[in-house]
């Protein structure tokens, strides 16, 4: 059974022209969900807005939208001004640009969707999108108005279709300079390096998402199960902290652990430090 569409419009690129339906290609409906309820009486409990000042509850027509300019200062915005103030949806998906994979880091990735056709008028054209798509081996960036927001579309040929991921806006995206501007640039060589890379060719492998199980929700699920057969669960038993070893033992040990000869030892051992490109902070006390 064909998944029902979250949205439908019409794929654009130039003059050509398919209406396209938009599934969502990932969901967290079949995650284990609960209910707030009343200790007391058992009951399911509702959520109520209260006002901060007067502390009574605040009737759901009374409710408005606020920018908060200072302390206790904000403009108000009525649901119809906003309406009005956003762009409006013309149902057009329109591919601006074609270019490879690559130039588009994953940090930008929000939601993905799959891509089809909406009716049987539209196949043909949109077959010459995808595998135009394909033997160029690129994809997509289009743009338009998803639930009610303007959006940059990211799009693929996949299969018989497309799998279209919405973009994360630039000023959504905190700088990767941020994060790493105090790590050290050590340079790595003899036989660490070569301790490392046979590390990670004897764990190459593939990647089979059938493979990853959700282990907390499979520890809910199997809790409430526990409950309703009135069982009791032994707790997890947390994992022994790894003994605090020399790094070169730790790659020793991880290459011995593969089962399989450790590569030969390099003349030279070294990790060599270049100083960081800005001083690290003082440790607070």
């Amino acid at each position: 059974m064909a998944s029902r569409a979250v949205w439908k419009g019409h794929l654009q690129v130039a003059e050509l022209s398919c209406g396209v339906a938009l599934h969502a290609a990932a969901s967290t409906s079949e995650r284990v969900s609960f209910n707030i309820l009343n200790r007391k009486t058992g009951n399911r409990v509702q959520r109520q807005y209260v006002d901060e000042e007067t502390e009574k509850p605040v009737e759901r027509d009374d409710i408005v939208k606020g920018y908060e300019l200072g302390s206790g200062q904000y403009v108000i915005l009525e649901p119809d001004e906003i309406a009005d103030a956003v762009p409006q949806a013309d149902k057009t998906l329109r591919i601006e640009a074609f270019l490879t994979c690559p130039e588009i880091e994953t940090v930008y990735f929000d939601k993905p969707y799959h891509v089809a056709p909406s009716d049987a008028v539209s196949e043909s054209a949109f077959a010459v999108i995808r595998e135009g798509m394909r033997a160029k081996n690129v994809a997509a960036i289009a743009r338009t108005v998803l639930f009610r927001r303007v959006r940059t579309v990211l799009l693929r040929a996949q299969g018989p279709g497309l799998i279209a991921n919405t973009l994360n806006f630039d000023y959504e995206v905190r700088s990767a300079q941020d994060a790493f501007t105090e790590v050290p640039d050590i340079g790595i060589k003899g036989e660490m390096l070569d301790l490392a890379k046979y590390i990670i060719e004897t764990k190459k492998g593939e990647f089979h998402p059938s493979d990853y199980d959700d282990r907390y929700d499979a520890a809910l699920a199997e809790l409430v199960k526990a409950k309703m057969e009135g069982r009791a669960l032994k707790p997890a038993t947390p994992k022994p902290k790894a003994k605090v070893v020399d790094l070169m033992e730790a790659l020793r040990r991880s290459a011995e652990a593969s089962g399989k000869s450790k590569p030969a030892a390099s003349a030279k051992t070294a990790a060599t430090r270049a100083p960081p490109k800005t001083a690290p902070r003082k440790k607070a006390g």
